[in-house]
């Protein structure tokens, strides 16, 4: 049996999802926010050709702005283009903005976008209050050590090397001195 939409999911239609930060992040809670788009990126948004992966939103001076967003060019423009990966203004309640605010800063969380959709001829973004999860945080701890690890492998091999060399040289530097005084002797003599 299929479940009934309700009003407002069947008057969603979803552009683009963010799977990455579902995996990534645990979502606290959850805003929609209107996005300030220019003509072609809404057109290009229509056809299909955003991307949220990798975008996630930054509270400035008590506006909120998503960056990092890829939306392409709209395939039937002429000379007016965008830029693919500019800074877009959300449009959000000032309330719902002191809120973010004060979250963000206290607890150190971050605002990273779930999805975009249009809602009644409008795109909308659905916006989450997430921290990373502890997975992800222990992955990053772990690939931290990791690349430590390698660096401090590659510093010891080096130094080993410039080891190697300091004694090569001082070596050539010794039989130097020694051909020299061997061509003084027999300049000498």
């Amino acid at each position: 049996m299929a479940s009934e939409k309700t009003a407002r999911e069947a008057a969603e239609r979803v552009i683009a999802d963010n799977r990455k930060a579902l995996h990534d992040y645990h979502v606290l809670e959850t805003f929609e926010a209107g996005v300030v788009l220019l003509g072609t990126e809404v057109k290009s948004i229509r056809e299909g050709s955003v991307n949220l992966r990798d975008s996630y939103a930054r509270l400035e001076n008590g506006e909120v702005w998503l960056l990092n967003m890829h939306v392409g060019p709209y395939s039937h423009s002429g000379y007016a283009s965008h830029e693919e990966r500019r800074q877009r203004k959300l449009l959000l309640h000032r309330s719902e903005i002191r809120k973010l605010t004060g979250k963000v800063a206290e607890k150190g969380l971050t605002l990273v976008p779930l999805r975009m959709y249009f809602k009644n001829g409008r795109a909308k973004l659905a916006i989450a209050l997430a921290r990373q999860s502890p997975e992800k945080a222990l992955q990053s701890l772990e690939t931290m050590k990791e690349k430590r690890n390698h660096a401090e492998g590659k510093l010891r091999a080096n130094k080993e090397k410039c080891a190697k060399l300091e004694d090569k040289c001082s070596k050539l530097e010794e039989k130097e001195r020694h051909l020299d005084e061997e061509l003084r002797r027999s300049t000498a003599a």
